[in-house]
């Protein structure tokens, strides 16, 4: 396929997109540490020099694959926190339950995206701290409310992350049926919220 044939078969956007959709199928199948970018042309159906108009090499692919992954996974854990019309422990077990199957659904994703969000472009970083401020932001409701302890909230969030993404990966690998999944997740939840209210509780009286 020649130079103007591609232009008039992608356009505004349109390969990147496509090349996007085809690593992450190829992540999901055979993991990061296979993806090439040859591979990539091939089956969206372009020269094997259309990525690099685009993605300078395989990592700015990778790192534009993780800083999608991160959107996405944002863009669900706000869904979850803005349909439930609840109090602040509901809102905080959807949120959690949003990532948590996100996580279980997309594995290979969250692999690649837990591996660039400290080493890959700085707008991946970034995206991965949009995609879980909405937890972040339920933690420093629930300190304003003194329904949780002082302290910082990221510091709470990650003890909260490690537990349920540890989970995910006990899912994920077979090693606890998946029906369990939504079941441990709502009593990390709820375990991390009796823990983490133990001060605040305690001040309060």
């Amino acid at each position: 396929m020649n130079d103007q044939s591609e232009q008039w078969r992608y356009h505004h956007g349109d390969l990147r997109a496509a090349l996007l959709d085809a690593a992450e199928r190829s992540v999901r199948a055979h993991g990061a540490a296979q993806l090439s970018l040859r591979d990539l042309a091939r089956e969206v159906g372009v020269s094997h020099a259309a990525p690099r108009r685009h993605f300078a090499d395989r990592q700015e692919l990778l790192d534009a694959l993780a800083e999608a992954g991160f959107t996405r996974l944002g863009e669900s854990i706000r869904r979850a926190v803005e349909q439930t019309g609840e109090g602040f422990a509901a809102r905080t077990r959807h949120a959690v339950s949003a990532f948590a199957h996100f996580a279980t659904e997309n594995p290979a994703l969250l692999e690649l995206m837990n591996s660039t969000k400290h080493q890959g472009a700085p707008s991946t970083a970034r995206a991965a701290e949009a995609a879980f401020e909405p937890i972040v932001e339920l933690i420093r409701e629930g300190q304003t409310q003194n329904v949780l302890e002082a302290g910082e909230p990221e510091e709470l969030g990650l003890i909260l992350y490690a537990t349920v993404n540890g989970i995910t990966m006990l899912v994920s690998t077979n090693m606890v049926p998946a029906e369990r999944l939504d079941e441990l997740t709502d009593t990390a939840v709820r375990q991390f919220l009796r823990g983490a209210a133990g001060e605040a509780h305690s001040q309060a009286r």
